[in-house]
């Protein structure tokens, strides 16, 4: 991307197609599992917020996608996370081994509880 987009939308516009389908089906479950998220921008990702706190980022590259729930949310469930490529941060997947449903719920839901929390 020559420019950084200025939305969610304008991101996925510039995605390849089969990885902004992939994208806009986590995008949704997030929306689904916690309807009060708004959507921005933050460090050229899409990112919902929650709180006023980044809940999540997602993002795609030539031969991966990448989610970020939080490193809280990654180290709990770092067992579940074992077919994945993990950072402290992200987790990379792709469209041959997608984060099914019930994880990224799990990841979400996990990091809302942080949140609901106030864990710093």
């Amino acid at each position: 991307m020559d420019r950084k987009a200025k939305s969610i939308d304008e991101y996925l516009s510039k995605v390849e197609p089969q990885h902004r389908a992939e994208l806009e089906r986590i995008r949704a479950l997030v929306k689904q599992l916690v309807p009060s998220v708004e959507e921005t921008m933050s460090y050229g990702m899409p990112t919902l917020t929650y709180k006023k706190r980044s809940l999540v980022y997602f993002t795609a590259s030539k031969n991966h996608m990448s989610f970020f729930p939080s490193s809280w949310a990654i180290e709990e469930l770092k067992a579940k996370l074992q077919g994945y490529k993990t950072t402290k941060h992200a987790i990379q997947f792709t469209l041959e081994n997608p984060l099914p449903n019930a994880l990224i719920k799990e990841l979400v839901l996990n990091h809302v509880r942080d949140i609901d929390a106030d864990r710093q």
